[in-house]
Order: C-alpha cells, then structure tokens, then sequence
C-alpha cells in the first residue's frame, strides 16, 4: 500500500502539469456542448492542429507567444469549418466534426512537413516565463495555473456580455433566439472557432513543453475531455456561469489525478482508454439510473 502511495504522490507534479493543459481542452469542449449545446468532435483534430501549427511557427523563427496564438487561430479556423459545414450542407453535427479532424490528420503533416518535430532546441514560453526553472513541475504548475485562472476569468466577462448572452440564448432555444433577432448562424460559427482555439491552445502549449509536435498527440483527447467536464459538473454544478467554468477545470485536474492513481495501483497504460469510457460511461449512467428508481417509488 505504501509503495502505491509513494508512486502516487510522485506522479502529482507531473499529472497536475498535465491536467492543467487539458483544462483548456476541456473549457473548448464544454462552449459548443454546454453553452452552443452542438456536439462538436473537432477538438480530437484541433489539439494536435495546435501542436503542428506551434512546432512550425517555432522553427520558422517566430517568438513562443506568437507561435501559440497562431495556433489558435488555426484552432478558430478548423472550429469554424465545422460550424459553416453543419449550416451550408445539412448535415449532423457530430459527421461534420469527424470530417475535419480526418481532414485535419493531413493537413497537420503537410504543416509540419512530416509526421513529428523535435522542439528542444527552440524557445518555449515555460524557458521566458520561468528561466531556469523551466524544467520544474511546480513553476510549471503555476505558471499553467495563472493562465487557466486569467482564461476562465476573459470567459466569465464574455459570457456576460451581449454576445456571450446571445449565444447562450441560441444554445437553449434556437427558434426562441431567432426570434429575438440574434443571428444563430454566427453565434455558433463563433463559439465553435472560439472552444477549437482553445484546444489547440492546448496543443500548442503541449508541444511547447513536452519538446516535440506530434500528429498523432490529440487521439483520445475528446474521451478525456467530456470525461473530466462530467467529472467536473458532477461536483460542482452548472447553475452559474462561474460553475460552468469552474467545472472542466476542476473535472481535468482530478480526472488525472484519477489516471495518476491507476498508473500507482499497476494499470497498464494501454488499458486507460478502456478505463475511461467505463467511467464516462457510468457517470452518464448514474443520474439515468436514479431517475428511474425514483420514478419506481412513485409508481410504487
């Protein structure tokens, strides 16, 4: 038991890091199925899109800073084709998502010129930020932290302002929004861009600390991400604009810690995948359940 704990506690810095990555995945996923309420795959392309676009700014000489904000822009762009898919085409959401990821797996490879890029020897915002304490988990940490934290804060005043109201509108009733004169077909084009720009963010950020780029770095992200967003809304909620972003980051930050817990105990990591869509799955599972145990006792 103690070794397991010690193994644990040993993978907290590192998962923590990570966590705090994929909170902005997370945060991504929850604009276009919380607040848009459009099922979006996109982000399973846009994650590792973040990553190419990252590595080849970097080695095309341009600053760190730079670099990730042409990931995501690339992230916005990839959000909005999906979005513009859906409205021009007729077709279901989540098909329109599979398109562009599939797309994107090519495009990544054309950007980057091949499949992988080594990013060691190029400046990373961790080496700016931190200077020689780049490498350290817990600088990393907080310096991961106070962008989430600055992230959440920017969403929470967008959402409360005309624009962030109008999309929330067109995601609780479409015919209700278009009533009150608010274009539905550019609100949803614009928080599909903005949840994709967020994932690749977290591509980009990715790629910068772990040293490479890599095409296949965004395969089962989407899993992980609806993961800790129902972990997260689980807990804390959704009844306010504040919870709502509160929960994917909380939801990431534990669900590794659960992964983390899993390594410790002796799961292999190839059997995580499978861990985590039972976990999905009885997290889905559980309010169903109660609803028809409750709707027994009445019937009863």
């Amino acid at each position: 038991a103690m070794e397991v704990f010690s193994a644990f506690v040993n993978l907290i810095p590192v998962s923590l890091v990570q966590s705090l990555i994929y909170a902005f995945v997370a945060l991504g996923i929850m604009i276009p199925f919380r607040v848009l309420s459009f099922p979006d795959l996109t982000s399973e392309g846009s994650l590792p899109l973040g990553a190419c676009v990252c590595a080849a700014a970097l080695v095309a000489g341009h600053h760190p800073v730079s670099a990730l904000l042409l990931a995501m822009l690339a992230g916005f762009a990839a959000g909005c084709v999906t979005a513009l898919i859906h409205q021009k085409v007729r077709i279901n959401t989540l098909l329109c998502g599979i398109l562009v990821l599939t797309a994107l797996y090519s495009i990544n490879i054309r950007i980057m010129g091949q499949p992988n890029t080594p990013l060691f020897a190029y400046p990373t915002v961790f080496e700016l930020a931190l200077g020689d304490h780049k490498g350290d988990s817990w600088y990393q940490i907080a310096l991961l932290g106070v962008l989430v934290l600055l992230l959440c804060v920017l969403l929470w005043w967008a959402l409360r302002t005309q624009i962030g109201m109008a999309m929330r509108a067109v995601g609780v009733n479409i015919p209700m929004a278009r009533a009150q004169g608010i274009n539905v077909a550019v609100h949803t084009v614009c928080g599909l861009g903005l949840g994709n720009a967020f994932a690749a963010l977290a591509g980009g950020l990715l790629a910068q600390n772990q040293g490479f780029a890599d095409v296949n770095v965004g395969f089962g992200v989407l899993i992980n991400g609806l993961a800790a967003l129902i972990l997260g809304e689980t807990l804390i909620g959704t009844r306010s604009v504040w919870r709502q972003l509160l929960a994917p980051v909380v939801g990431a930050i534990l669900y590794y810690q659960v992964i983390s817990f899993a390594l410790a105990v002796g799961m292999r990591p190839s059997d995580l995948k499978l861990a985590t869509a039972v976990f999905v799955l009885l997290t889905l599972a559980i309010p169903a359940m109660r609803g028809k145990a409750s709707t027994l006792r009445v019937r009863e």
